[in-house]
Formats: structure tokens, C-alpha cells, sequence
């Protein structure tokens, strides 16, 4: 197809339908090449508008959308773009030519309008509101339809906009909304299909408008009123019958069930995020004051009670209800329970909303019951990851009860009077009269208030002991596997009751170990992750002890069942708890996790090939890429148990090979990082690299290549190993310390990357130049050069970037002063330089950046007169005055350093669950009488967690030094920085320098103070003592060699200033 005809198009079009598959693909090949040329666009126009087979005109439309989606603004992909002059046509015919088409080919259009308002509204397309006000403001229905999704694509564009970045969008809606309005209030009169579509468009305009901020227009007292009262009729319109079909799914999909969900959602929104005082975040606190108080004082209270009206239908089944819009109603209801003024209208209708509203959602369901029979992998992921279930209303019913209990803490007698009366009914009952569902809703409606049951001061807490012999041990035995699975959820969701009866433990233990071999699935994994809690109490971790392996077979077994990633959490406690037993099984327990690795992967690489044609792994972390993410730790865990056993090491490190070379080179990137640690922890362990993770090193190498320079932060642990415990073999194969020295000058060239990821560029340098002393000579210029250019191009605006990059130069000069000095003297840096290091030496405040600070000073004292540039023989004695800064400096450093070891090893064990803000019950918490429980709003937590992001946010976005905080201590960072001794250093340095250049030595002292005189001896002195200690240290343990010194006898000299 040279040029661009309709009827050629039209003729390769219906070409691409063609049975013969070689037809097909010419003509797909043609269509390819004139996608390219000029006019393509215009020309699909041109089929559009004159063509009556829909078949045709459907592909002719797809083929439109998929152009434009790429060739619209290439620079997001490799096409070729379409003139500007073509696009100015293009857009001028597009929206009659929708407003004329039917369904399914609008269907495909309105992207299409969406992908071009994404880039032209307003700049280029400046006439499109007044083009939409046209179609909007005709009596065609067609064009009114138009018209509505016209304004849906503008309301998209600014959805996410903040106030300064909505342009013109607050005057847009002041002037189309009014009409907007009285279409969606005609509609709401009609019972077609098409009226429900197009009110759906009106519903889903407002919620695209309000999403992030509340248009001036839409606070008026006027708009609001006519607003609510358009989404409180809409929710009260009994749905057509058409939009009743007797297949749920079909009657949810329904235009009339969706325009119902979104006015559920609208009214939710205006009072969640702008109508409730008590939750306005502060940067909305000044704009919308005036309208919270209005809206909850007037309004909330209105629509409560439209909600409660159609909750009594639903009860009375007299209506039915979708899940969204049982779902709005309870987060309605949860955030009318913190505000006094709501407070005052939810508590009457309390007791019915929680027996004949919320019990009977959180019941099982026919539907769950099918599941637990026919797909129980799917009825587990229903049950386990129900937070993913936005419109669940069971989740949604959860969170209500939290809500109520944890901040109106009376009402929790009522939820808990009312579980006692069904779990009592059903006790009592002949077993023909038992129902099993309400049983098991009773015992999911207490598992979710475990947290509040258990709290500090709760006077129930020692009740509950009792509760479970009595009422949930007898389900372990249950007929009905959902009651059994239920009874093993119970229990794990108490996992911090502390049993008084040992005897009840030894029941527990033996139900749920049964349990694990229950015929039903969901019962068996229920088990495994009530296991897990349990082994807190010795008298369970004792008797597992001697069935460790058994049970690490069947949690196996069940990994290969059904992918739940709470599994790999449960094997993963199990290895670091039982490292000991499980020693002996070490080789064989990783061959399986690898095979559970490789076939999770697999069937993820095979999805993703037949999902996107082959293209690279999708970015959504699903059930899958979790659960082979749990597997990769546990395999992590098993590693570092094994320290200790470099020959099963060793092993190992063959076995998992298959394992990271699946992942990089299919490029799974969500699992990277545990690949990168398990290298790490395979060449920690082992503190030597075997030629098989000099493999891995070539694989990271390849991965780094191929497009993975963001992970090189993942990835510095493990490269530091390399260097650090693979310095001999880097010599002597200069291709790998090419590739290493390669991903540093990468990483600074890419302008992809950012502060962070140059930061680990630095460290990397920084590695090479410590551990491969003497033999980097060539690479020294190359790693001045990067953080001299980057500093002097300013283009390090965060402090810690920039210690960074000094601290590259610093290790060059400590590596090599006088190579370092000739590279900075023959650029015209070193001036620069040292004003820049000695103007920043309070900057240095962790004790790995004092310590080299002091190394490279020392390294600079130990050059001749003549090797000194003339650039800095003036400032030549600044060098003993900062270096006695630092000695001054180093003992609060390395104080502060061992409290952040020590923080680091404490904090899971000082961490207090009870102690969290709302959870603890008050001591004087009187439940016999009946308080005014509306005296106060509730505090709402996460609106002040919110704020604090925002706050931090807005810190983060300043880049200002004032408000960035010090390094903080790298307790894991480990460099052979950590073995020098910077006081003997600088002692030995100074005598040699007196000794050796008796006029050097003079002229760099004479100008010390006093007191700076007085740090130096401190520091001598400090370098005898040392060495004494020392001396005594070795000569107490003369078979194990040189050591490192503990820090406080090492460097605990308080230096006078």
C-alpha cells in the first residue's frame, strides 16, 4: 500500500478477518506499513464514518484506538508520531463521529479521547469545552451522550490534580456542572438502559471532579443540596427490571446498579474527606472548614438515614443490594461512629445493624460455601487476602466492628452478648436445629475484636480461656469443615491469649496437628498459620521439637497445594526457631523450597507470556509473585542459620543457582531483592566467594545491563561481598573488577538515576578502594573525576549525597595521596577540594566517615615538603587543626554509634503491642452503667498519620540542609575501616613526621592553640593506652591471633577540647 486510500484500507481491514491465517498476516503487514505514513489516522476516520458492516467498522475503530494510544505522543513509545497538522484534523472530526456511533464502537473511542485530553486539554484543544457545552445543552440523546463523556474526559484529566496544578478546572465546573446536574436529575426519572449508562457518566463526572479536591462551586450551599439530593434519589430508585437479571454478576454489571454505586461512593467521599471536622487533613483544614461543619451538622445526618432506610429493605428483602453498595453503606456507618454528633444518631439502631445487618454479611454465603467445595484455593484466597476485596462487604462489615469497639469500647459487651446468645443457641440445640453458618459468623465476629478483647486493662480478657474449651475446641471435631477451618482461624487471631491450663495448650497443639492433615484444604492451611503463633508457649515449642521435620514436610506439601504466601512466613519463623533440629535436613528442605520456587515461576512466566504476548513480567505483585517472594526468605533465613556449616554451605550455593539464574534472567524484578540478599547471605556466611557465586556475580553483572540500574541499591550488599571477600580473585581476572568499576561509572552516567542510587555508586567505589589496596592505581582518576564533576556541577542538593561524593576523593587520597593529588592539581581541584572538605568536617558525623577523614589526613602527613602542590602549602597545617576536630568529635560518635547497635537488637524485643494509641482499656472503665458516651468526637489516627506524611513529604520536597538530619550509623556496614585504630595511626604518623621532616612538623603545629595542643596530647595518650590494652588483650589469648578490639577499649578516650 503505497498511499493511503479509504477503499485500499477498508480492503486490508477486512483482509485481517480473513479465515486463511496467510492472508491475515499480509495483511496485518500492510496495515503496519501504512501505519507509518502520513494520513493513517484521518484515513481510519474515513472507514469509521462511511462504513456499515460492524465487524468491519469494530476492527477499523480498535486499530484507531491502538495508533493513537502509541503514536500520539511517542516519546512514552518507539512510533513513529503523528503530524501536528494531522492531529488538528483529527481532533476536529472525532466528536461528532462519536456522538453518531453506537456501542461498542464508542466503547473503543472514548480511550482514545481520553489518551488525546491527556496530553492537548487545554493547550492544544482549547475549543473542547465549548464543543462539550454544545452537545451537552442539544435535546439529541446522542449528543447529550456525547457531551457527558466529553466532560467524564476533562474530569479524568484533572482527577488527581492538586490545587495548583488544576489550571482552569475549578471555572470549568462552575460553568458545566449546573447543567450536568439537570441532565443527571432527568435521568434519574427514566427506567431505559441508556438513561442508566448516561446517569452513570453524570455519577462517575462528579466523583472524577471531587476526587482529590472540592471544586469552589460544588461547596455552595445551592450545588450541594441539588447534589445530595440527586445521589440520595438515586439510591432510593427502585432499579428497573431489566437491570434484575437473575444472574448476580449480569446485575451488578448493570448502568443502574453502577450509577448507584457511585452516588454510595459520592456521598461517602463529600463526608469522609470533606464533610467530617474531625478527619480534615490540616492542608484541607483552611478551604474547607466552613463546609465540614455545614455538612455534618446538616447533611451526614440526612444521608444516614437514607442508608438506614434501605438497610431496613435489604433486612425485610424487600430490595435487594449489591456488594459495592453494602460495602459504602458500612463505611458510612464506621465513620459515624467517631464523630459525637453522628454518634448521637448510629447508637438507637445499634443493636439491629449488628443482628440483622452485620452478622448476616459476615455469615458464610451460599456462593462461599460452593467455594470451600469446588475451588477451595480460591475460597482460601476469598478468606486469607479479604483486604484486597475492596467491595467486600464482609471487609467492609470487619472494619465497622472494629472501628465501634476500639473507640466506643462499651459496645463491645453488645457485640459479645450478642456472639454468646448464637454460640449458647447452638450449643443447646439438637443437632438437626444447629446452624452451623451462625456458629461460625459468631466465632469470625470475636476472632475480629481479638485486638480489643485482649487489650491492656480489658476486664474480659480472662474470660476467654474458657470461651474456647467451651465453645471452639469442639469445633476441631466438627462435621463441617468451614466450622473446623474457623475454629483454627479463632485460634490464631488470639494468639496472645495466655492460657492458665497448660493442659489446654497440649489440646491445641494435637487438634491443630490433626487438623494439618484434615481431607479439606482450607482446614489444613488454617492449621499450619495457627501453628505458627503457638510456638511463644515452651510447652508447644518443646513437644515440636521432635516432629520439626514432619511438619516442615507437610507445610511443603501445602506450598505445592495452594499458593498462600502466609505459608512461606509460617517455614520461615519454623527455620529460625528450630535452626538446630532442622540442620541435619538443611540440604533436602532447600531442594525442596527450590522446587516450590521453580514451579510458582514458572507457571508466573508462563501467565505473564500468554497475557502479554511475551513481553517483560508485569508490575503487579499477585497471590503467585507473594508466595514465591515467602519461599525466597525462607530460603534466606535457612541460609543465615547455617553460618556455621560451610561445607552444607557450599551445597547450598549449587543447589539455588537454578533459582537466581530463573529469576534474573526472566527478569522478575518484584523478587530481586531477596535474590540479591540470598547471594548476600551465601557469601557472608561462607566469607569467601566459591566459583559458583562468581556466577551469580556475572549474572548480577548481566541483570545490571540489561536495564536493572535502579536495583543497584538491592544489589550493594552482595557486591560489597565480592569485593570485600573476593579481593585475590579480582585481581587476578581484571574482567570482573572492569565489571564492577563499569556499574560505578554507569550508575553516574545514567541520567535515569537519582541521588540514592549514585550514593551506592559512591559506596561501591569506596569498597574497590578499601579492599583492593595497590591495585586500583588506574581507576583512581576515573573515580575523582565522577565525584569532582558532580560536585562541581552542584548537582548534589541533599547533604548526604554530597558527604558522599567527598568521601569518594577521600578514599582516593587515603588509597594514594600523592596519585590522588596529582589527578586533583592537574584538573585545578584540589583548592576546591580541600576548602570543600575542611569547611564540611562537622558534616562528617558517623565514626566511618571520622575514621577515614582521620586515615586520609594521616596519609597526607606522611608526604614529603616537596609532594605537597603549591595550591595548598598555605592551608597545608588546616590539616592537623581538622583532624583534631575530629579526634574532638569521634568519642560522641562512636557513643552514638552503640546505642544504634543497640537499638537495632532491642527493639523487638522492648516492642509492646498494648501499648498502641487506642487499644488499651481505661482502668476506671465501668461497663454496669451506662455513660454519656457522646461527650467527645473519637481522635481519628489516621488522619493524623496522614498529616504527618505530609508534613514529611513537604520536608523531603524542600532540599534544604536546615531540615536534613545527620547520617545515620550503618550498624551492618561493615569495611576495613572497622579494624584501624585511628589514634595509634595518627601517633605513629606524627612521630615520623617529627622524626623524618623536623621543619614540616614545625610549621604544621606552631599555628595550634592551646587547646587544640592539648587534644593532640590526648590523642598520643589515648594511642599508649590502646596499645596496652591490646598488648594485655593478646597475650590473655595467644591461640586465636590478632583480633579486633572491642570498641570502648579501642577508642573510648574522652579527648579534652
Amino acid at each position: 500500500m503505497a498511499t493511503i486510500d479509504r477503499a485500499g484500507l477498508r480492503d486490508r481491514i477486512q483482509a485481517t478477518l480473513d479465515a486463511n491465517a496467510d492472508v491475515r498476516r499480509q495483511a496485518e503487514l500492510d496495515l503496519k506499513y501504512a501505519e507509518e505514513q502520513p494520513g493513517f489516522s484521518n484515513s481510519l476516520l474515513d472507514v469509521l464514518e462511511a462504513e456499515q458492516e460492524p465487524q468491519i467498522r469494530l476492527s477499523a475503530v480498535v486499530y484507531l484506538k491502538n495508533h493513537v494510544v502509541r503514536a500520539w505522543c511517542p516519546e512514552e513509545t518507539n512510533q513513529k508520531p503523528i503530524p501536528d497538522l494531522e492531529k488538528e484534523t483529527f481532533r476536529g472530526r472525532l466528536l461528532p463521529i462519536l456522538a453518531a456511533s453506537q456501542s461498542q464502537v464508542r466503547q473503543q473511542l472514548i480511550p482514545t479521547l481520553q489518551k488525546i485530553l491527556h496530553f492537548d486539554f487545554p493547550e492544544k484543544w482549547p475549543t473542547f469545552l465549548e464543543i462539550t457545552m454544545q452537545l451537552l445543552n442539544t435535546n439529541e440523546a446522542t449528543s447529550v451522550f456525547a457531551g457527558l463523556q466529553c466532560l467524564l474526559g476533562i474530569c479524568r484529566v484533572y482527577r488527581f490534580k492538586s490545587a495548583e496544578n488544576r489550571g482552569d478546572f475549578d471555572n470549568i465546573v462552575a460553568v458545566s456542572f449546573p447543567q450536568l446536574l439537570n441532565i443527571g436529575t432527568r435521568l434519574v426519572d427514566e427506567s431505559s438502559n441508556e438513561a442508566g449508562e448516561m446517569l452513570r457518566i453524570v455519577m462517575k463526572a462528579y466523583k472524577h471532579a471531587t476526587y482529590f479536591e472540592l471544586p469552589p462551586h460544588l461547596r455552595e450551599h445551592e450545588p450541594i443540596v441539588g447534589w445530595c439530593s440527586l445521589f440520595l434519589r438515586v439510591i432510593a430508585k427502585e432499579a428497573p427490571p431489566e437491570a434484575l437479571s437473575d444472574d448476580v454478576d449480569e446485575r451488578e454489571a448493570n448502568h443502574w446498579w453502577k450509577a448507584k454505586k457511585w452516588a454510595y461512593a459520592n456521598l461517602n467521599r463529600l463526608f469522609v474527606r470533606y464533610g467530617n471536622p474531625s478527619t480534615l487533613q490540616k492542608s484541607h483544614g483552611d478551604h474547607y472548614a466552613d463546609f465540614s461543619k455545614n455538612f455534618i451538622t446538616n447533611f451526614a445526618p440526612e444521608i444516614l438515614q437514607a442508608y438506614l432506610q434501605q438497610i431496613e429493605k435489604w433486612v425485610a428483602k424487600t430490595t435487594w443490594l449489591s456488594k459495592p453498595c453494602l460495602s459504602f453503606t458500612l463505611s458510612y456507618l464506621d465513620e459515624c461512629v467517631k464523630p459525637k454528633s453522628m454518634w448521637v444518631h448510629l447508637k438507637p439502631h445499634l443493636d439491629n445493624l449488628v443482628a440483622h445487618f452485620l452478622f448476616p454479611i459476615l455469615c458464610q454465603s451460599d456462593e462461599d460455601l460452593e467455594l470451600f467445595e469446588t475451588d477451595p484455593p480460591e475460597y482460601l484466597h476469598r478468606k486469607l487476602n479479604f483486604y484486597e476485596e475492596v467491595s467486600a462487604p464482609d471487609v467492609a462489615a470487619t472494619n465497622f466492628l472494629v472501628t465501634l469497639t476500639k473507640s466506643r469500647k462499651k459496645q463491645t459487651f453488645t457485640i459479645l452478648n450478642f456472639v454468646n446468645g448464637i454460640v449458647n443457641k447452638y450449643e443447646s440445640a439438637p443437632d438437626e436445629q444447629k446452624s452451623p453458618r451462625e456458629k461460625e459468623g459468631a466465632l469470625r465476629m470475636i476472632g475480629t475484636l481479638s485486638s480489643v478483647i485482649l487489650a491492656k486493662k480489658s476486664p474480659i480478657a480472662d474470660q476467654v480461656e474458657y470461651f474456647f474449651v467451651r465453645h471452639v475446641f469442639p469445633e476441631f471435631r466438627s462435621p463441617h469443615g468451614y466450622l473446623r477451618a474457623r475454629a483454627c482461624d479463632t485460634l490464631e487471631k488470639f494468639e496472645q491469649l495466655n492460657f492458665k491450663d497448660p493442659n489446654n495448650l497440649i489440646i491445641i497443639y494435637r487438634n491443630i496437628l490433626e487438623s494439618m492433615a484434615d481431607p479439606d484444604l482450607p482446614v489444613r492451611v488454617e492449621a499450619a498459620l495457627a501453628l505458627q503463633p503457638l510456638i511463644r508457649h515452651d510447652i508447644i515449642r518443646n513437644a515440636m521439637q521432635q516432629n520439626i521435620p514432619q511438619i516442615m514436610q507437610q507445610l511443603l506439601k501445602l506450598a505445592n497445594e495452594v499458593d498462600v504466601d502466609a505459608l512461606a512466613n509460617v517455614m520461615e519463623d519454623f527455620v529460625e526457631v528450630f535452626a538446630a533440629e532442622l540442620t541435619p535436613f538443611a540440604v533436602a528442605l532447600t531442594e525442596q523450597l527450590r522446587d516450590t520456587y521453580l514451579r510458582i515461576v514458572r507457571e508466573l512466566v508462563e501467565r505473564n507470556q500468554s497475557k502479554d504476548g511475551g513481553e517483560s513480567y508485569g508490575d503487579v505483585l499477585d497471590d503467585k509473585s507473594i508466595t514465591a517472594l515467602g519461599v525466597l526468605q525462607t530460603i534466606g533465613t535457612l541460609i543465615l542459620t547455617l553460618e556455621s556449616t560451610p561445607d552444607v554451605l557450599a551445597h547450598l550455593e549449587t543447589i539455588l543457582m537454578p533459582v537466581i539464574t530463573v529469576t534474573l534472567e526472566n527478569k522478575l524484578y518484584d523478587l530481586y531483592n531477596e535474590i540479591f540478599e540470598i547471594i548476600d547471605s551465601c557469601t557472608f556466611s561462607a566469607k569467601k566467594i566459591s566459583p559458583t557465586m562468581w556466577q551469580a556475580f556475572e549474572l548480577i553483572h548481566q541483570t545490571f545491563k540489561g536495564g536493572a540500574e535502579l536495583y543497584l541499591e538491592d544489589m550493594l550488599p552482595a557486591l560489597d561481598n565480592f569485593v570485600a571477600y573476593g579481593s585475590e580473585t579480582l585481581v587476578q581476572h581484571p574482567a570482573y573488577l572492569d565489571a564492577i568499576v563499569g556499574m560505578v561509572d554507569d550508575i553516574f552516567r545514567d541520567e535515569k538515576v537519582g541521588g540514592v542510587d549514585r550514593i551506592c555508586g559512591c559506596k561501591l567505589a569506596e569498597a574497590v578502594m578499601l579492599n583492593l589496596r595497590g591495585h586500583v592505581d588506574a581507576q583512581i582518576p576515573k573515580f575523582i573525576g565522577l565525584g569532582m564533576t558532580t560536585i562541581l556541577n552542584q548537582e548534589a542538593k541533599v547533604k548526604s549525597y554530597r558527604i558522599h561524593l567527598m568521601e569518594m576523593v577521600i578514599n582516593a587520597i587515603y588509597y594514594n595521596p600523592t596519585l590522588a593529588l596529582h589527578v586533583l592539581e592537574s584538573n585545578g581541584w584540589t583548592n576546591k577540594f580541600f576548602s570543600l572538605w575542611f569547611s564540611n568536617i562537622d558534616n562528617f558525623s558517623r565514626v566511618h566517615d571520622k575514621k577515614l577523614s582521620i586515615a586520609a589526613i594521616v596519609s597526607l602527613l606522611t608526604l614529603r615538603a616537596d609532594q605537597v602542590p603549591l595550591s595548598v602549602q598555605q592551608g597545608w597545617p588546616r590539616l592537623l587543626q581538622g583532624i583534631v576536630r575530629l579526634f574532638q568529635t569521634l568519642p560522641a560518635a562512636l557513643k552514638n554509634r552503640e546505642d544504634a547497635t543497640k537499638e537495632d537488637f532491642t527493639l523487638e524485643d522492648d516492642f509492646d503491642d498494648d501499648e498502641e494509641s487506642g487499644e488499651a482499656w481505661e482502668a476506671d472503665t465501668s461497663w454496669a452503667v451506662e455513660a454519656d458516651e457522646a461527650e467527645e468526637d473519637v481522635r481519628d489516627e489516621s488522619t493524623a498519620y496522614i498529616d504527618f506524611l505530609n508534613e514529611e513529604a513537604q520536608k523531603f520536597g524542600a532540599g534544604t540542609d536546615d531540615d536534613e538530619e545527620e547520617l545515620e550509623e550503618e550498624s551492618l556496614l561493615e569495611t576495613p575501616l572497622d579494624r584501624l585504630e585511628p589514634y595509634g595511626l595518627f601517633r605513629d604518623a606524627l612521630l615520623k613526621l617529627q622524626q623524618e621532616q623536623p621543619p614540616l612538623y614545625d610549621s604544621l603545629t606552631k599555628n595550634l592553640t592551646p587547646d587544640e595542643q592539648g587534644v593532640v596530647q590526648s590523642v598520643v595518650h589515648q594511642a599508649e593506652a590502646n596499645a596496652v590494652a591490646a598488648a594485655q588483650a593478646q597475650a590473655q589469648v595467644p591461640s586465636q591471633g590478632p583480633s579486633l578490639l572491642p570498641l570502648h577499649v579501642l577508642c573510648c578516650g574522652r579527648i579534652a577540647a
